[in-house]
Order: structure tokens, then C-alpha cells, then sequence
């Protein structure tokens, strides 16, 4: 996948969604490593997210911070909330997401709501379906964020013009 956005263009603020402690039984006692799921975004249809390893948290976070400015995405907003329903799924993760009214606000569990927050979407209503896994929640959210259309992209992709997929002329 070839990535166009430059991460150094943007401000980015990052947000750690959880920190895993891994031991490992040896001869001596437990050696102890850390794994962190960072995601960050600009807050203006950007996000990015990635998980990091090291022996130390800070180094496992950093490490996540890396990983995640590789791997941004661009995601379409639309007065402030996503352009229409989409259902994201990663392994049992399940995660629906749905248009909101301005005001409504971002209706989410923290793990959805920390990437819709970070990627700039102020209005939506999302519901966790079947897994709780922070990992799944947040490959699923990026699969729905990637599935987002614009009317335009649709007219395109179709060879029409947006004017004629609306329902009401």
C-alpha cells in the first residue's frame, strides 16, 4: 500500500489506548516487556495507529508513535461527522458506525472513541458489536473509516455525476 501523506506536514497529537505487560518465565525469575497501542491523528481527517514493543513503556509507546505516522489514513468529514452508515469488522471486532446530528457529539466506547476523536469527527453514534479486544476495535474502526465514501467519490467511481445518485430530484 503506497502511503501519500507525510506525517512531518501534520500536527499530530497522539493518544495511548493501552498498554499490555508481557512476562516471560526464565531461568532467573521473569523478564517483563511491554506492547502499547497508540493511535494519533490531526483532528482533521487523518488518523493513523500502531502498536509498539520494548522493555520499557516510553520506548514501547514511542515505538507505536512511529508505526502510526506510517500508517495514516485520510477519512472524508462531512459537517463535522462521517458522510454515511458503515459497519467495520477485524477478526471478532465488530464496530458500527453511524451519521449523528450536529450536538450529538461522539457517542462511543473509549477505544472507538479516542480514533473518531483523533481523526476530527465531532458528531457520530457508534456501537461496539461482539469483541471488547482494544487490538480488534481498532483495526475494526480503521476498516469502517476506510470504507467512507463521498457522494462525489461514488459519482466517479460509477462514471455519473453527484446530482444524479440522490434519491430526490
Amino acid at each position: 500500500m503506497h502511503n501519500t501523506i507525510n506525517p512531518d506536514e501534520l500536527e499530530l497529537k497522539e493518544r495511548v489506548i493501552y498498554v499490555n505487560r508481557v512476562s516471560k518465565v526464565v531461568a532467573g525469575g521473569k523478564r517483563f516487556s511491554f506492547s502499547a497501542l497508540v493511535v494519533v491523528g490531526d483532528e482533521n481527517g487523518h488518523v493513523g495507529y500502531g502498536l509498539g514493543k520494548a522493555k520499557e513503556v516510553p520506548e514501547a509507546v514511542r515505538k507505536a508513535i512511529e508505526k502510526a505516522k506510517k500508517n495514516l489514513i485520510r477519512i472524508p468529514i462531512i459537517n463535522g461527522t462521517i458522510p454515511h452508515y458503515v459497519v467495520g469488522k477485524f477478526c471478532s471486532g465488530k464496530v458500527l458506525l453511524k451519521p449523528a446530528a450536529p450536538g450529538t457529539g461522539v457517542i462511543a466506547g473509549s477505544t472507538v472513541r479516542a480514533v473518531l476523536e483523533l481523526a476530527g469527527v465531532k458528531n457520530v453514534l457508534t456501537k461496539s458489536l461482539r469483541s471488547t479486544n482494544p487490538h480488534n476495535l481498532v483495526k475494526a474502526t480503521f476498516n469502517g473509516l476506510k470504507q467512507l465514501r463521498t457522494l462525489r467519490d461514488a459519482a466517479r467511481v460509477r462514471g455519473k455525476k453527484p446530482e444524479d445518485l440522490l434519491l430526490n430530484r
